[in-house]
């Protein structure tokens, strides 16, 4: 043991240093990441935004971003499956704490969120948030297309998320609606995947609907998404409802039917060839969860996300 040491988010002296924590203790960032507010040097960052005023249904996803962190505890620096390599080893990566909101006025989130991750991504190429609800993701599009123009926008979730509101509504249920109406996403290259509920728009963005994505191999899907996007520059957003509940019941607003977490995962495997320029995992709600099967789901996606970050970056893209 005289060469290890614990508490790695704050002792490591290397942004690509394994860490050597025992899985059950230590000070708990994503993935054991350095926690740090200073992006010199910096490949990625991940960032928490415990924000859920926006629910429609069962609040709690404030503390998805705990949850999502000591869930990812279990991944000990081994090589990562299914990438079979150390992600840190040539992706300097660190865990940016969360943004600080106030909870007595939620009028002022969206422009925070937005000001905190354009500050991010003015230094740094790769921003994965942890949320937080959905609506969460409005805010950081706001930011990301700011920077690289409209994106393709590739969503996995159980809902459309383009309900009809009106201006400055703060609501889970209609960002993506607002995403296409203020030019931050081109519906003609985005794509949702698993949608398992009607809404009345769909804004000409292509839906597979969970019946059809039940019927298609992890390939098949993988490649539907491939080409729509055409190679457009895109953001990837996962509403953990778009797993099945047997898969992840720690969430606000479940829904029957769903992926299941290896389908999910198998699908993301997939999309190397996609040009993601940030992305976030979302809706985890822990009080509705049991032996954190919902953090694990999503804290998996999460590290998978820096998994096709990482080959992009040791392929030179």
């Amino acid at each position: 043991m005289a060469a290890k040491s614990i508490d790695h988010a704050i002792t490591a002296d290397s942004l690509r240093s394994a860490a050597s924590d025992p899985t059950h203790a230590g000070i708990l960032s994503f993935m054991r990441r350095r926690y740090s507010k200073t992006f010199t040097g910096v490949d990625a960052v991940v960032w928490g935004i415990p924000f859920d005023a926006a629910t429609s249904n069962r609040p709690g996803a404030r503390f998805g971003p705990q949850a999502i962190r000591r869930a990812s505890a279990i991944f000990d620096n081994d090589p990562q499956y299914p990438f079979g390599r150390d992600l840190f080893a040539e992706m300097a990566v660190i865990d940016a704490g969360d943004c600080l909101l106030d909870y007595g006025h939620h009028e002022r989130t969206p422009a925070t969120i937005a000001q905190e991750a354009a500050r991010i991504i003015a230094s740094v190429p790769y921003l994965l948030s942890l949320g937080g609800d959905h609506f969460v993701t409005l805010p950081l599009l706001r930011a990301h297309a700011a920077k690289h123009g409209p994106l393709a926008l590739v969503q996995f979730d159980a809902h459309q998320d383009t309900w009809p509101d009106a201006e400055g509504r703060i609501d889970h249920g209609s960002f993506v609606g607002r995403a296409v109406r203020e030019g931050l996403i081109d519906p003609a290259r985005s794509i949702q995947i698993g949608i398992r509920t009607h809404a009345p728009e769909d804004f000409g963005i292509r839906i597979l609907y969970g019946d059809a994505v039940e019927e298609m191999t992890a390939s098949a899907i993988a490649d539907d998404i491939l080409a729509h996007t055409q190679g457009t520059a895109a953001y990837l957003t996962v509403d953990i409802d778009c797993l099945d509940p047997a898969f992840a019941p720690g969430t606000g607003t479940p829904v029957s039917g769903g992926l299941s977490s290896a389908k999910l995962l198998s699908v993301l495997r997939k999309l190397a060839p996609l040009d993601i320029r940030g992305s976030d995992v979302v809706e985890v709600a822990p009080a509705y969860d049991h032996a954190d099967i919902t953090a694990i789901a999503a804290s998996t996606v999460a590290m998978y996300m820096l998994g096709l970050r990482a080959e992009r970056l040791a392929a030179g893209r």
